[in-house]
């Protein structure tokens, strides 16, 4: 009571105008006396006259304020109940007044309400609460930011309508914030709505849309993160802002809106002229000095001054929607908790968030003591030392030095990491560097300048053709003045790293190409400029693969997996590939979003292992995981849209089950999905049952056709083919996944998708071996329970050898797999000795022995889809000697950590001839990660390796004829391919 009466005039009034609601306060305290309010306000009766429900509104304001204010002086409550609480009373203060404008407008004949009784219900007309109001985060006497939007198509005289609403939107300004002998609700500011300047204050849903479609800018994207619906038409508003996510939330990472942000604020500084400057240099010296540090903060303003709340949320912000296209977990409209959710998933430190975190906190509680004096809405601190003092014990520090020690070092701390957010500090740029920045061709000293930098000399007149090329405006990527700028930037550092590598005239070569092939430069530029280390990684791979770097031109979007962080907790993709999903409504959207999510997550994995930070074993199951999830969001998309076309098959579904590496879990780079699809209904259902329901429309307001009903199997067809589709469906960037079905039944000539029934009459009567054997690997990826277990069971009795097949075997499972052997060996053979899957002794040879072996056993308990596991499950049972296990084992681990090399390196086709075909700076790190000297030391014991391999085969399996004849004659004259 005494800070209440001696601090505030405000306050002091509210409780002496209302003693018994000021009694109840101190009598019950804050929260009893919030149920009371906002019951009261619930119970108002929205047909009783604009004085009576504006009256209703002001005595709820009135109440809410000293209860809150009394909770936060006293420490009851902490600054988020305080602010959430004042948000509330907002957002059921415009509920009510939305309510009795719509009632009254339905009772003058100027709408027609769907339901009088609830007025709001499918009105076409809402509110979205944006800023501090949507994030729940209202400070003590604060603007309401609001969107006031509609939507007449669902009214049977749109024109008219039109200008019903938008007088209804007048009228709830003026319910808000009129003043009257009861006072004012709250302020309120339309000037966030689409085109302010020449737009009316409510604006239609399709105009609004197209507005973001085409115009929206960064400042706008960034209010949005917190809009939310509050008031009219609560479900046309969440459909509004499902419309304008792809607006907000960018699919590709956005590093130039950082340069946006910053150049808001710089805005924001020089229009208000607020704030001291310096502050991040300010020495320690004044912050240990109590009288200089006061002097310094008197009349600064805490929101829009350096280290103020604007420069903490605006990092917030920032991060979100760099990132919140790609996280949906990020997309939080309160500061504080998108501090906590950008330190989980590791977006920020931990270390910076706790000081943007503390320092809110106090700047906002100071925020709420400058506004609760007279109810201004004020956030600069008192010019005067007298008054400073005085606002000091009102934030109950002993005097004004006191405060501005605590206060002003946290400012400083959050102004510096703004700095490093937003603030690209100028670098001193060597003459020679600033030369550099202006090659032309015909300039005979520019070779010198580049010699300077570290390029070789045979290297450099053609570098600065290169580097010419960029100054004028042939590459579409450099035609604004911006790209212009970021490369001047940026250019000392790329020419810096591309000379240190050992081939710095293909460094920068493949960054042109990479340049080249972009539509906008800003982007990509930004990107370097906002993460400097990544400029080594991308030339440490430019160095080392061609291959890599081509396949980053041709997807840019790959480049991404490289600044994806490591959350604390792990990491986490195939959360993100779920949320992303519930949230697009198509499957054509779907597919577009998870293009970039996948090619920048493959790529992360395949520079991971080039730089030997994850073994193979763990980028195979990243891999994997991936591809399934992807599998699983899919399907479930398609089945949606299926379901609109075609309705439903009563007990039906289908499996998706996974053969090969996807089955085994081994998926490498550019491995395709082996697939197979199965079905199953009830025999007494024929056709799909489509529901009775009126017609559905899409956003736009189109009439979508009407389900009809298919037959069973042409249902399950198509459903197949939908999907297919989907992995397939071709982009910029290329499909999501290339699909092989040729393990189906029948082959490439059989259905897509085969019931369980023929499936089961088809490994009865004409299933080869080599089916069964790629069944070993099966894995279902998405089913129905029951129709999963029925299939797992199925798989076990064809592997158990309880379903025979009827087919010829010449004798037995391990001739047959021989024969096999021997076919592929004659039609299909090793281009090389780096065709690793089909040399003689390869990665087909090991397989081959763990597959029929697992049918010879019929024993699921020496089955496992991974081939590694198997081995040993084989080796343990007796099926395979130690030797020969521990043999396997070797030649699985070295085959396929080969293979996954030789495809990151030289891409999907094996080379011929290793030195010829890479680059040494490539020789090398392949050499490097084989833990070899030379090609000759590698060739040499990988032959060795697949001879003993291929001598098992021929112990277990049986032998196959040799078609290998170049590996005998380099391993007799211990030469490479290239000499023999």
């Amino acid at each position: 009571m005494a800070c209440l009466g001696g601090n505030s005039p405000y306050l002091s009034d509210l409780a002496r105008q209302d003693p018994l609601s000021f009694a109840a306060l101190l009598q019950d305290g804050p929260e009893a006396c919030a149920k009371d309010a906002f019951a009261a306000l619930a119970a108002c009766d929205i047909t009783s006259g604009r004085e009576y429900v504006a009256a209703t509104l002001r005595r709820a304001k009135k109440q809410v304020a000293l209860l809150c204010a009394v909770a936060d002086l006293g420490g009851f409550w902490p600054l988020e109940d305080v602010t959430q609480t004042l948000s509330r009373l907002a957002e059921a203060a415009l509920e009510v007044s939305v309510r009795h404008l719509l009632w009254v407008a339905h009772q003058s004949g100027q709408l027609q309400l769907r339901d009088p009784k609830r007025p709001t219900y499918g009105c076409g007309f809402f509110v979205l609460a944006m800023g501090k109001l949507g994030a729940r985060e209202l400070n003590f006497s604060s603007d309401i930011d609001l969107m006031v939007l509609y939507d007449p198509s669902g009214h049977k005289q749109p024109d008219a309508v039109r200008r019903v609403f938008i007088r209804m939107t007048s009228d709830l300004v003026s319910l808000m914030e009129a003043r009257d002998a009861n006072g004012y609700v709250f302020r309120t500011d339309l000037r966030l709505r689409p085109d302010p300047s020449s737009t009316p204050a409510a604006v239609s849903v399709q105009a609004a849309i197209l507005y973001y479609e085409s115009l929206g800018q960064t400042w706008e994207r960034a209010a949005m993160i917190k809009a939310r619906p509050v008031a009219g038409d609560l479900k046309l508003g969440r459909d509004f802002l499902a419309a304008i996510r792809p607006f907000v939330w960018r699919r590709h990472l956005d590093f130039a809106l950082i340069d946006d942000i910053h150049t808001m604020k710089a805005r924001i500084d020089r229009y208000r002229n607020v704030g001291r400057t310096g502050l991040a240099e300010m020495p320690d010296s004044v912050l240990a000095d109590p009288a200089a540090s006061m002097q310094w903060l008197l009349g600064h303003n805490l929101k829009l001054g350096q280290g103020g709340i604007r420069e903490i949320e605006f990092i917030a912000q920032a991060m979100q929607l760099v990132w919140g296209g790609r996280v949906p977990a990020l997309r939080e409209k309160t500061t504080f908790g998108a501090l906590k959710k950008l330190v989980g998933s590791a977006y920020i430190p931990r270390e910076e968030a706790e000081v943007l975190a503390r320092t809110y906190r106090l700047l906002r509680d100071a925020e709420h003591r400058l506004q609760m004096r007279a109810d201004h809405q004020t956030h600069s601190l008192p010019e005067q030392p007298e008054a400073f003092h005085a606002f000091a014990v009102f934030m109950n520090y002993a005097d004004g030095e006191a405060l501005a020690l605590d206060l002003l070092p946290r400012m400083r701390e959050a102004r510096r990491i703004f700095e490093r957010h937003f603030v690209s500090q100028p670098q001193a740029a060597e003459e020679a560097e600033t030369a550099l920045l202006a090659i032309a061709p015909d300039d005979e000293n520019s070779p010198t300048l580049l010699q300077n930098v570290g390029f070789p000399a045979d290297q450099a007149a053609e570098a600065a053709q290169v580097l010419a090329r960029w100054q004028g405006n042939s590459l579409r990527a450099l035609r604004s003045e911006r790209a212009h700028a970021l490369l001047r930037a940026l250019l000392p550092a790329l020419l810096a790293s591309f000379a240190a590598r050992s081939n710095p005239l293909a460094c920068l070569r493949r960054f042109d190409t990479l340049l080249a092939r972009q539509h906008a430069g800003v982007q990509l530029l930004s990107l370097f400029e906002r993460n400097p280390a990544l400029i080594d990684r991308i030339a440490a791979l430019f160095d080392a693969s061609a291959f890599l770097a081509n396949h980053l031109a041709d997807t840019p979007s790959a480049l991404e997996g490289l600044l994806e962080p490591e959350p604390e907790e792990g990491r986490n993709v195939q959360a993100r590939l779920r949320q992303l999903a519930a949230e697009v409504e198509h499957t054509d959207l779907l597919v577009t979003a998870l293009r970039p999510l996948l090619r920048g997550e493959e790529f992360r994995l395949s520079v991971a292992v080039l730089e030997g930070r994850m073994s193979e074993n763990e980028a195979e199951r990243a891999r994997t995981a991936l591809a399934d999830t992807i599998m699983i969001v899919l399907k479930q998309a398609v089945e949606k849209d299926h379901v609109r076309r075609y309705g439903r098959v009563p007990g039906g579904g289908i499996a998706v089950i996974a053969l090969g590496k996807a089955g085994s879990r081994e998926m490498m780079p550019g491995s395709d999905l082996d697939l197979l699809l199965i079905f199953d209904h009830p025999e007494e259902v024929q056709a799909s049952i489509v529901p009775k329901t009126p017609p559905q429309k899409t956003p736009e307001g189109l009439v979508l056709a009407a389900p009809r009903s298919v037959a069973v199997a042409q249902y399950y067809t198509r459903l197949a083919h939908a999907f297919i589709a989907a992995l397939t469906a071709p982009g910029p960037e290329g499909p999501l996944y290339a699909v092989d079905m040729r393990l189906r039944p029948s082959g490439a000539a059989g259905p897509v998708a085969v019931s369980r029934r023929a499936f089961l009459k088809y490994h009865t009567e004409a299933a080869w071996t080599w089916e069964r054997m790629a069944l070993t690997r099966a894995r279902i990826i998405s089913a129905p329970v029951g129709l999963k277990r029925e299939v797992q069971d199925d798989l076990r009795r064809i592997l158990d050898g309880e379903i025979q097949s009827k087919a010829p075997v010449p004798a037995g499972v391990l001739e047959d797999a021989r024969a096999m052997r021997a076919r592929l060996a004659r039609d299909l053979p090793a281009s090389s000795p780096w065709d690793i899957k089909r040399r003689a002794g390869g990665l087909i040879e090991v397989e081959f022995v763990a597959q029929s072996l697992q049918l010879v056993a019929a024993d699921r308990s020496v089955r496992d889809p991974c081939t590694r596991r198997a081995l040993t499950r084989l080796g343990k049972a007796g099926l395979l000697t130690p030797d020969d296990t521990a043999l396997l084992l070797e030649a699985d681990a070295v085959w396929r950590r080969l293979q996954c090399l030789l495809r990151l390196l030289c891409g999907p086709v094996p080379p011929l001839d290793l030195e010829r075909e890479l680059a040494p700076p490539t020789l090398a790190v392949l050499l490097h990660a084989m833990e070899m000297e030379s090609v000759v030391t590698l060739l040499t014991r990988t032959t060795a390796l697949a001879r003993n391999v291929r001598a098992c085969f021929a112990r277990v399996v049986g032998p196959v004829a040799e078609g290998d004849a170049f590996a005998e004659v380099m391993v007799e004259a211990n030469l490479p391919h290239s000499h023999t």
